[in-house]
């Protein structure tokens, strides 16, 4: 099949202004709103322990269901993202793409004020919506993050995105745990505000992106349905992933990674308040101290992997991963140990704290790094389409995922299922080996030279 020829005009990878680079990551900032409060902290806590609360059957059913309206939400994203990648690279329109993403989001999010206990159903529907929306708008900024900079600087660029993302989630979410308080049923009338305040923070924060951040390239004359011109590319794109070998390979190893991160950001709170039994103030005291580590590992990292390749930091943080997964799952049996051994008095959720240190520096620089190889291995004028892949592996990750954590704790509970993801990791960490860095950015230099761009300038 011939190549679409893609949009004429488009800007060389030369360094951004600072202002743009800074109104890109605010997006980051502003949308770990949602994640945090919604997904990872509290509105997950509060739909299995309160609005579903099945506390008898240790929440089975809820966590379950939870898992449900994440995985369906992914798949959503999984169908239609790399189709909206191809008609924006061919229509230059992501930051309309980005900005409809963006309103489905903040009005979706607020509507949850409504969900109140028995309010099952509405709560799986908002969440399936604005879990969607919130993932294509993932995939479409990051779709800019090729045109910020050259190779050497996207992993700062990129781990600076992800550090400014979780400074705004200690603003949003530490405001919120102190505001609203606990995720209970006798506090209910507080915490279901969560909803509309996480929206109004999105809402607001995230202005700076469409003012600052450039839309590059010019459309390509309409006369063609979105429909065609969309199949045409990614088709066009399939064939051609053989040029791409190691591009190829890397969203393999991506599709397992991610795949333990979204059970992580689904249930780690939830297995806080199931498995460790941990109390208020140590659950914000934990917030706090995964924020600060995963804006150190992504920060810290983003430097570290321009200087010793992107490829080999990434499977440093899988590592990690690894260490934290059997430090999450081994907590209360360790915290028992020590106090015989030792004649201490801890409770499982203080150890909990130190295990969480390592999990938020494994969160942080993983997906700075993740987000950072894919850069590197796009032609300019296919980066939104690739990048419409790489979110297609982070969510088909995602379905599998947390569907798979969702059937195994509903068998053997929560504690036991939780070493699913680093069994995820370890896979991830051998199939990265195959990847060769060097070979795939000269696959993305190849093919732009093929299509009438100048690699020396764009690299």
């Amino acid at each position: 099949m011939s190549v679409v020829p893609a949009a004429a005009g488009q800007i060389l990878r030369q360094r951004a202004s600072r202002k743009e680079i800074f109104g890109w990551a605010m997006f980051d900032f502003a949308n770990q709103a949602f994640t945090l409060l919604i997904i990872t902290v509290v509105f997950g806590e509060l739909f299995t322990t309160v609005i579903v609360g099945d506390r008898g059957d240790d929440y089975r059913l809820a966590n379950l269901l939870w898992s449900l309206a994440l995985a369906v939400s992914y798949l959503l994203v999984v169908i239609t993202g790399p189709l909206c990648g191809a008609v924006m690279d061919y229509q230059a329109s992501k930051k309309r793409f980005l900005f409809v993403s963006y309103l489905a989001t903040v009005a979706t999010t607020a509507m949850l004020y409504f969900v109140a206990p028995g309010y099952v159903i509405l709560g799986l529907l908002l969440i399936v919506v604005s879990n969607y929306a919130y993932s294509m708008g993932e995939s479409f900024i990051a779709a800019f993050l090729p045109d910020l900079g050259p190779p050497e600087d996207l992993g700062k660029i990129s781990g600076f995105g992800w550090a400014l993302g979780y400074v705004g989630g200690l603003f949003a979410a530490g405001f919120t745990l102190v505001a609203l308080g606990e995720a209970t049923a006798e506090n209910f009338e507080r915490v279901r505000w969560v909803g509309p305040f996480a929206a109004a923070f999105f809402l607001i924060a995230a202005i700076p992106t469409f003012l600052w951040v450039k839309e590059r390239g010019i459309p390509q004359p309409p006369g063609r349905s979105y429909r065609e011109i969309a199949w045409e590319r990614v088709s066009t794109t399939l064939h051609e992933l053989r040029h791409f070998r190691d591009l190829g390979i890397f969203l393999v190893s991506l599709l397992f990674s991610m795949a333990g991160v979204y059970i992580i950001i689904a249930f780690a709170f939830i297995y806080g308040a199931q498995v460790i039994g941990w109390d208020e103030s140590i659950r914000n005291l934990m917030f706090i101290i995964v924020q600060i580590t995963a804006a150190a590992g992504a920060l810290g990292f983003g430097f570290i992997q321009d200087r010793i390749g992107t490829k080999f930091t990434y499977q440093c943080t899988l590592v990690l991963w690894v260490a934290a997964i059997l430090a999450i799952w081994a907590t209360p049996e360790v915290t028992a140990f020590l106090n015989v051994r030792f004649d201490l008095g801890w409770e499982a959720q203080h150890l909990f704290l130190f295990v969480g240190c390592l999990a938020g520096l494994s969160l942080g620089s993983s997906q700075s790094a993740s987000r950072a190889l894919v850069g590197l291995f796009s032609p300019s004028r296919k980066a939104a389409e690739f990048f419409g892949f790489w979110g297609l592996a982070n969510k088909l990750a995602g379905v599998f995922g947390i569907i798979g954590l969702g059937l195994l704790q509903s068998v053997v509970g929560l504690q036991a299922s939780i070493l699913l993801c680093a069994a995820l990791f370890i896979i991830a960490i051998l199939i990265c080996l195959v990847v060769n860095q060097s070979r795939g950015q000269q696959a993305a230099r190849d093919w732009e030279a093929r299509n009438g761009h100048d690699p020396t300038e764009a690299r």
